[in-house]
């Protein structure tokens, strides 16, 4: 008996009582390679004593300082970090608890930001569909994924969703990836000019989608022709690298691979490792002299925005990374593991794609590769295939309803950035018997 509201209550979960590295181990002693980081959270492994150490450091001086009354010195040590290093004049950090608070916050300044500069009107945002931006309802409400949205649709702030970026379905074979981009700009200008461009205020969209699509990376150009459809209407460009930034997929900030900027962007789980509850928002400029010259206070706040641990553990987390050099390693490990896991499953008739960047890696299931028919999701494949993981002593992130909300099956895989060549080789090597035994080709 329970008195705890577990996620799922039907569940029977085993204790996580250590962490070492990349392993967890259970009350049993039993250990698992997390492969997945939990969510894409556990980017240094665990129980990485520097980060501890900053932890510890911290709560000698001040654990806790609510940010209507105090700064702490962590805090702005962290903005300070960020923002040298993140793309653009993005330069303004507002520190939250997490990727949907992230999100939230992103909605409510791109909202307050055209009622500053006189253009109240602006009201409409617009995502992809088989996108996931967060569970609070504004998150949800943008969001395109169909499951979760769906109890939920009477409550939900109206939003608008176009197509996602997903090349290995909906990319045609007489399209180059630049004409599929444009293809998909095209959309996204017209879905604007349905809703008149005075209208609109933002685009919102994962840098490189994770949990609902499986690590879909955009196509090359893609990012860059979206950028300028929003420039030519003034709509803001938001980017959501809640999982896929702070080096998951080898850059610190993801979208600097695509070599774009957005007006806002949102992180989390790797910036703080999961060491610390913490996420972000971050603001360019423009948005931020906006708010200073015009009312001169965001109309938001959390009252754990700022946390002074929170941000001592993610520093700690970012300097490490820095420091020993991880997003050469992220950037190393993870064209082994997408090259391994190729060659053990080319062959496969239920593997349809292996995809992603860096540490960042899905793998989409298909009934036959051939024509990339689904599997029956009433088998739950995806959930028979975290089952038979854990007993094989693998973590890893799966998903089903991957093209549609009901259609398709996939396994996120999101090791931590320290893995080395040899650990690579054991999370392929007890993937692909767990494919083995749950697919027997």
């Amino acid at each position: 008996m329970t008195h705890v509201f577990h996620r799922n209550p039907k569940q029977q979960l085993e204790f996580a009582v250590r962490g070492e590295g990349i392993r967890l181990f259970d009350q049993n002693g039993k250990g698992y390679i997390d492969a997945s980081g939990g969510a894409a959270v556990s980017c240094l492994g665990h129980g990485h004593p520097a980060v501890i150490q900053a932890i510890k450091n911290q709560l000698d001086q001040v654990a806790y300082a609510h940010s209507s009354f105090f700064t702490t010195q962590v805090c702005e040590d962290l903005g300070d970090f960020l923002a040298e290093r993140a793309p653009g004049d993005l330069n303004h950090v507002y520190f939250v608890s997490g990727g949907s608070e992230a999100i939230e916050a992103a909605l409510k300044l791109a909202r307050q930001y055209f009622v500053e500069i006189g253009q109240p009107q602006r009201r409409h945002f617009i995502a992809r569909r088989q996108s996931y931006h967060g569970n609070t309802l504004g998150a949800l409400a943008i969001g395109g994924n169909a499951w979760r949205r769906e109890p939920f649709l009477p409550i939900l702030v109206p939003a608008h969703h176009v197509s996602p970026c997903y090349a290995y379905r909906d990319q045609l074979p007489t399209e180059t990836e630049e004409q599929y981009a444009d293809r998909l700009a095209l959309e996204l200008d017209q879905k604007i000019q349905e809703l008149g461009p005075e209208n609109v205020a933002a685009f919102v969209a994962e840098t490189v989608v994770g949990a609902t699509a499986g690590a879909l990376a955009p196509v090359k150009t893609y990012l860059q022709r979206i950028r300028q459809v929003c420039d030519r209407h003034g709509v803001l460009l938001i980017l959501d690298e809640v999982m896929s930034g702070m080096g998951r997929t080898g850059h610190l900030f993801a979208c600097a691979e695509d070599g774009v900027t957005p007006d806002i962007l949102t992180i989390a789980k790797g910036l703080g490792a999961g060491y610390q509850p913490i996420g972000a928002m971050i603001a360019s400029s423009r948005i931020y002299d906006a708010i200073v010259a015009g009312s001169g206070f965001f109309q938001h706040g959390h009252t754990y925005m700022g946390h002074a641990t929170a941000c001592a553990a993610a520093l700690s987390v970012q300097q490490v990374i820095e420091q020993d050099g991880l997003l050469a390693n992220v950037l190393a490990r993870g064209e082994q593991l997408r090259a391994e896991l190729r060659h053990a499953l080319d062959a496969h008739p239920n593997v349809g794609d292996v995809r992603g960047r860096g540490l960042f890696v899905g793998v989409e299931f298909v009934q036959d590769k051939t024509d990339k028919s689904v599997l029956d999701p009433a088998l739950k494949t995806h959930a028979r295939l975290k089952k038979q993981a854990m007993q094989n002593g693998l973590m890893m992130y799966p998903m089903g309803g991957t093209i549609d909300g009901v259609l398709g099956d996939h396994v996120l895989l999101a090791p931590p950035f320290i893995c080395t060549e040899q650990d690579i080789g054991e999370i392929v090597s007890r993937f692909v018997d767990t494919v083995q035994q749950v697919l027997p080709a």
